[in-house]
């Protein structure tokens, strides 16, 4: 009996050392060893700044290890670096009837941030009232490529995304479901943006680097363990 104890002792001790080494905002040692880089620590957001800016709006703050917008208002905003070839992967959540996005190749030479930077969906599918459009649910290209519906959590279920970048070649990931697989500027995906409400936008998606963007669409939004490796 006094041996059972012992061994339950023991396998109890292992496993809440194994939980207690998963870690929100942290890099484990094959990532760090294999090139990742955090792009948010869970302690300040000096890597981010608003759009057109040098500083963040005080609307976004870090709440319980993730960075939040806390209400609308705050603005877009983008990685003070910009990046070509990369493979990008963070958790988001959205408030019910929640709206936001994440945005790639982004730069500054347009009115807004989404002027030339395709947009990876952020939704409440169920409440939100663009939810009539399948390219408008959560895990699409927004307006251009629609995630299967396997993709989907509701409102205020933590999500992961990976977006990968590589030679014009963009693929992205949701909850571990494919939602897209494209090469841009090749004709598939020059039909699709003739067929969207980018169709007339100069310059949509024809840089070949830019920032990550973060969306204020005016609902409250979460972020956590954002990382990203350059190719």
């Amino acid at each position: 009996m006094l041996n059972t104890l012992k061994m339950l002792t023991v396998a109890l001790a292992v496993s809440c050392t194994a939980s207690a080494s998963v870690t929100d905002n942290q890099l484990s040692q094959q990532e760090q060893q294999t090139g990742w880089q955090l792009l948010f620590n869970g302690k300040d957001m000096s890597q981010w700044r608003n759009f057109k800016s040098t500083g963040l709006n005080s609307q976004w703050q870090i709440k319980n290890g993730a960075m939040t917008l806390t209400q609308g208002g705050g603005g877009d905003i983008l990685t003070k670096k910009m990046y070509q070839n990369f493979e990008l992967q963070l958790n988001w959540k959205i408030a019910k009837k929640g709206n936001s996005g994440i945005f790639v190749l982004a730069d500054e030479t347009g009115n807004a941030i989404y002027s030339h930077a395709p947009e990876v969906q952020i939704l409440d599918n169920k409440e939100h009232p663009d939810n009539k459009i399948d390219s408008h649910l959560a895990g699409s290209i927004y307006d251009l490529f629609a995630a299967p519906s396997s993709a989907h959590k509701p409102a205020l279920s933590w999500n992961h995304v990976r977006i990968k970048m590589h030679n014009d070649h963009l693929e992205v990931w949701q909850n571990g479901v494919s939602t897209t697989s494209i090469v841009i500027g090749s004709s598939t995906w020059n039909t699709l943006v003739a067929n969207s409400k980018f169709a007339t936008w100069q310059g949509f998606a024809q840089g070949k680097k830019g920032h990550i963007g973060l969306q204020d669409h005016g609902d409250k939004v979460w972020f956590k363990n954002i990382k990203i490796k350059e190719l």
